[in-house]
């Protein structure tokens, strides 16, 4: 068996699990998306055809047995005035029981799920309020 020093042996053991590593890590680049329009205050949908519910905000409802439709209207329009023709930073969470992306979309460094809290268009929901930071 020829000779192979220590440290030759141990860097050749840790490449195996740091590419392990690598594969399992989420990517350090920044998704984006251009928004084409949003259908209410909290969902939206992408110029590629994604539909995206926002995270951790609830806003009134269009339609329904609970609608509330002037509120609701403020928020899509206001939202769409924020995101509509725009490209934004994605982190996208996980899939709805509808199939949308839930996600927090930012642009240029603004929350747009803070944003709309803020200006008071849309409540925290406090089921799902853990998966965003800017609750904590």
């Amino acid at each position: 068996m020829p000779f192979l020093p220590y440290f030759s042996l141990k860097r050749i053991s840790i490449i195996p699990i740091f590419l392990i590593l690598i594969g399992c890590s989420k990517p350090l680049i920044k998704e984006s998306v251009v928004i084409q329009d949003c259908y209410d205050g909290d969902t939206c949908t992408t110029i590629t055809g994604e539909k995206v519910r926002l995270a951790c905000i609830d806003t009134p409802e269009l339609k329904g047995k609970e609608a509330d439709p002037i509120p609701a209207k403020a928020a899509r329009d206001y939202l769409n005035g924020l995101v509509a023709g725009e490209t934004l930073d994605i982190r996208r969470i996980t899939k709805d029981r509808y199939g949308r992306t839930v996600a927090e979309l930012s642009k240029d460094g603004m929350n747009i799920q803070e944003r709309l809290v803020t200006v008071g268009l849309a409540k925290v929901y406090k089921k799902y309020a853990n998966q965003c930071p800017w609750i904590q």
